[in-house]
């Protein structure tokens, strides 16, 4: 019935002041979703059908968002509908009375009994639906769709009621080459778009709902595809690096933003002055990126060129002359910044100490003063646990917050650390210590590089450990989504650190020692307990990233490591082990003896008598077990836990003999504890590595 369908092409079209760039392309996808969700409903179970030759594009630019659904059937076909209620043989009483269940089922259908029929011997309902016009339905979707879009504040506008991210100019609403006839958002729909604001600032006629792209670009100087602008910048800003022989640096998150800010792109070069190349470069990028969108450009060594490529919104006829107000326009910006980085470098960062007991880090954790003695003492205490040189982490961890106190960070926030990097070159502080003022940072987010310096790594450890203790102390953990001082992401760090900078470290003894810089916590008792088992939980999304299975991880969690390293060596070895032909056998009998042991009330033995070995198999089973003791031991001692699992995986043979002849559960209670005995002896040599039950 579907092939008869007549199908269009429907446009809708939001047009408004501008969008917030940073939102566009989300509220874009927002939109698309919703609308397509609310057509998949209203087609219900022919959806699939009726969608399968049907595209949907969505578009945005500054100021409109856009959806063009091609060859979309134009109505919902007429269907049968039909449900299905009780047996027939239960129907009915034996003076033929409708039953309760089939007056329910009646009553469910909206219907009588007398109008349902006996089908496949069960009670059912049909009723015929009729072919339904989509046209009529699409207001409703669409409204509805808007309605749920992610806009955390929505806005009024003149003497309406109605609501949106920004004010609504205009709607157009399209099915082939038909007009809706709706009310979107107070504003009557038509199939008059507008063009851009400055080039073609009129009113644009669509005659169909495929006219939309092509009118809008030839007509009204408008690239309404937001992946057609961003790629047309790209390549833009690249030919605009080549032309001055640099390359462009091209940021992808400005990208996204100045493609949210731009209808009709056109790439532009400045010059700034020289000097301003004296201040770091990260200050004058940030400078440029942060307050005006411009790209900046390197040369072939990876050093900061004095120009700057702007996007306008504007096919200019005196490009030189909107070149030269971006050039006024940033000017007294880097002069800022060169202002501000000469007045912080007339004090050294060790003179700002004293400073930071100014500001407050936690109401109940004290000030940055208190939190840079803390970390000092663990960063210490790291540098010793390490071997490394325990005066710098401790001079490292001092000056870490200092660069907070300087006008160049107070301006540009996100230049914290770096500039403390360059402040502290400045004043001659050592070349680690320095690189610690930003290592200590890292990672900022998931892939970010790790510190490398020696202060860097025990700065960067002991500033997101006396956080977690801290804030854990408190009772201000992370509940469900809340985590204000990002301590999940603290923990991924320190892990990440420990596990990939090979660091033989304690988690849990490194968060006694920082429970023991403060003076007071109210939640003292169990706290490094607490705050260990929520680290080692963070393995849990780091492992299933990258594709290993869940009970791994538990087979290794079941024992607890504190040692982060050694945890990740354990469920690397368990992950190889995994793949030999020994161990779901070996992982089945681990099982089986978990079971078996649990069971007992009194403690099992440790030692096993040969004395009361009496079956071959448990013999074998014994030597075996006592040859692989003494092989496994200088293995465990070097952390090789790959190889001990190899090791191990040698005993299937002798495991499954032992289950095939010997009868644990003897009559004799003193063979059947020594049998017990020697299966605790069998566990606990997998225990040295995991809990290899668990991987049945």
């Amino acid at each position: 019935m579907t092939d008869t369908v007549n199908r269009q092409d429907f446009l809708f079209e939001l047009g408004t002041e501008e969008l917030p760039p940073k939102a566009l392309s989300t509220l874009s996808k927002a939109l698309e979703s919703e609308v397509m969700a609310g057509i998949n409903e209203l087609f219900g179970k022919q959806a699939a059908t009726l969608l399968a030759d049907t595209t949907v594009n969505a578009y945005a630019a500054p100021r409109r968002l856009a959806l063009l659904i091609s060859n979309l059937a134009d109505e919902v076909p007429s269907s049968t509908f039909m449900m299905q209620g009780p047996p027939a043989r239960i129907a009915f009483d034996e003076q033929g009375n409708p039953s309760k269940a089939l007056e329910g089922f009646a009553r469910k259908c909206g219907t009588t009994t007398d109008q349902l029929q006996e089908i496949d011997g069960k009670m059912s309902f049909s009723q015929s639906v009729s072919a339904k016009a989509i046209a009529g339905e699409l207001p409703a979707i669409i409204e509805n769709a808007l309605s749920k879009l992610p806009i955390p504040k929505r806005m009024r506008w003149g003497a309406s009621r109605t609501e949106f991210v920004r004010p609504v100019k205009w709607v157009v609403m399209l099915m082939g080459d038909e007009v809706i006839e709706c009310e979107i958002l107070g504003l009557k729909a038509g199939r008059d778009t507008r063009g851009h604001r400055f080039h073609y600032n009129h009113a644009i006629t669509l005659n169909q709902a495929n006219e939309y792209l092509e009118n809008l670009e030839s007509v009204g100087y408008v690239i309404a595809d937001f992946d057609e602008r961003r790629e047309k910048i790209r390549a833009q800003v690249e030919a605009e690096g080549a032309a001055i022989n640099g390359i462009a640096q091209i940021d992808d998150d400005l990208l996204d933003e100045v493609t949210a800010l731009n209808e009709w792109p056109v790439a532009l070069t400045g010059r700034f002055d020289d000097r301003f190349l004296e201040v770091p470069s990260q200050a004058l990028i940030s400078s440029m990126k942060e307050h005006q969108k411009y790209f900046h450009v390197t040369d072939s060594n990876g050093q900061l060129m004095p120009f700057f490529i702007t996007i306008a919104n504007i096919e200019s006829t005196d490009p030189a002359q909107v070149i030269a107000g971006n050039e006024k326009v940033i000017r007294p910006r880097l002069a800022d910044a060169a202002f501000f980085f000469e007045t912080d470098k007339k004090r050294t960062l060790e003179s700002r100490i004293e400073d930071l007991k100014s500001i407050v880090f936690q109401q109940e954790l004290g000030t940055l003063h208190d939190k840079a003695v803390r970390v000092a003492a663990l960063a210490k205490h790291i540098a010793a646990q390490l071997g490394q040189d325990q005066n710098k982490a401790e001079r490292a961890a001092m000056l870490a917050k200092t660069d907070l106190m300087t006008d160049m960070v107070y301006e540009f926030t996100d230049l914290q650390g770096l500039m403390g990097y360059h402040y502290a070159i400045h004043d001659g502080e050592d070349e680690g210590v320095a690189l610690a003022q930003n290592e200590q940072y890292m990672p900022r987010f998931a892939g970010d590089e790790l510190p490398q310096s020696e202060p860097g790594i025990a700065v960067a450890l002991a500033d997101r450990l006396d956080t977690l203790t801290g804030l854990f102390g408190i009772n201000q953990p992370p509940t469900g989504s809340k985590d204000p001082f990002a301590l999940r992401r603290a923990s991924l760090g320190v892990l990440r650190i420990i596990v990939e900078r090979q660091l033989n470290l304690d988690l849990e003894e490194l968060i006694q020692v920082s429970a023991s810089n403060y003076a007071d916590l109210p939640a003292k008792e169990g706290l490094a307990t607490r705050i260990t088992d929520f680290m080692l939980e963070r393995f849990r999304a780091w492992y299933d990233d990258e594709g290993v299975a869940i009970e791994v991880y538990l087979a290794v969690h079941a024992l607890r490591p504190t040692r982060p390293l050694e945890f990740n060596q354990r469920v690397q070895a368990v992950s190889h082990f995994r793949t030999l032909e020994e161990a779901d056998a070996l992982a089945a009998a681990n099982k089986r003896v978990s079971n078996i042991l649990s069971k007992q009330e009194s403690s099992v033995a440790d030692s096993v008598s040969e004395d009361l070995l009496q079956e071959d198999a448990e013999k074998a089973l014994a030597t075996a077990i006592a040859e692989k003791e003494s092989q496994l031991k200088p293995l465990i001692a070097q952390g090789d836990f790959k190889a001990v699992l190899e090791q191990l995986a040698e005993l299937r043979p002798v495991v499954d003999k032992f289950f095939d002849e010997v009868m644990v559960m003897a009559d004799d209670e003193a063979i059947r504890n020594n049998r017990l005995a020697l299966l605790n002896q069998l566990r606990n040599l997998f225990l040295g590595v995991a809990d290899i039950s668990a991987l049945s």
